[in-house]
Formats: C-alpha cells, structure tokens, sequence
C-alpha cells in the first residue's frame, strides 16, 4: 500500500509541470482565435471571463482547474 501511494504521489508530481505548460499554450490558442472568431457579444465576453480566470487559476498553481476553464471557452471557439 505504501508503495502504491508513494508511486501515486511520484506522479502527481511529475505530470504538475506538464500541467503548467499546457496552460500558455491554450491562452495562446484563444488569443489567436478570438482575433476572427465570428461570435456574438455575450459569447466574446463569456470567452474573455473564462481566459481571464484560466490565467488566474495557471497564476495560482491550480493548472488542471486552468486546463479545464481554458476548455470552455476554446469550446466556445471551436478550438482543440
């Protein structure tokens, strides 16, 4: 059991930093799209609120809650 939960712990750590770079990379993806995306006035807002606070969240250390804020508005995008 310990070495279940130690191997579990090796990674968790080991995958944070690629978390971390993953986040630039999607801010990056919706700044450039949002640039020609044809999208309404609530839907540009909703996908400017959802950017602003990946980009809070990857600041704060939280990357998978960045990952998974990012995703919505590059859903909004229709970006991958």
């Amino acid at each position: 059991m310990i070495r279940l939960l130690t191997l579990a712990a090796a990674v968790s750590l080991g995958l944070s930093p690629a978390f971390a770079f993953h986040c630039p990379a999607d801010m990056a993806k919706i700044d450039n799209a949002v640039k020609t995306a044809q999208l309404s006035d609530a839907q540009k807002k909703e996908v400017a609120e959802y950017r602003a606070q990946g980009e809070t969240l990857h600041k704060a250390g939280k990357h998978q809650e960045s990952i998974d804020t990012l995703a919505k508005a590059m859903k909004i995008l229709k970006i991958q």
